[in-house]
């Protein structure tokens, strides 16, 4: 789903997708993840304020890119999640181990 809201022209539609998916969120009872994107999603989008041939190389670096393929490959390896918090605590319990590292 955040794939989805990078994945915008440009930073109006970009803030309407963040908004469609915080909706889509509440619905599927997922509140602290909409909660986060409610209050993150705009930091996300500043670089979408630079003229757009720069976005590519500025909106991910490789750490953010490592992490991210790091947890698209956990559900792989684990199983499916019973629910939508546990996947949500273990991704929130890696970040904390790289924060402090």
């Amino acid at each position: 789903m955040l794939k989805a809201i990078h994945d915008q022209e440009d930073k109006v539609a970009a803030l309407k997708k963040t908004g469609d998916i915080i909706e889509k969120l509440k619905d599927l009872k997922l509140n602290e993840a909409a909660g986060k994107v409610e209050t993150a999603g705009s930091e996300t989008l500043t670089y979408m304020d630079l003229p757009k041939e720069h976005w590519q190389r500025i909106r991910f670096d490789n750490a953010m890119e490592r992490l991210g393929r790091e947890i698209g490959r956990w559900p792989k390896c684990l199983g499916t999640f019973p629910d939508g918090r546990s996947a949500l605590m273990l991704v929130c319990a890696r970040l904390r181990y790289i924060e402090q590292s």
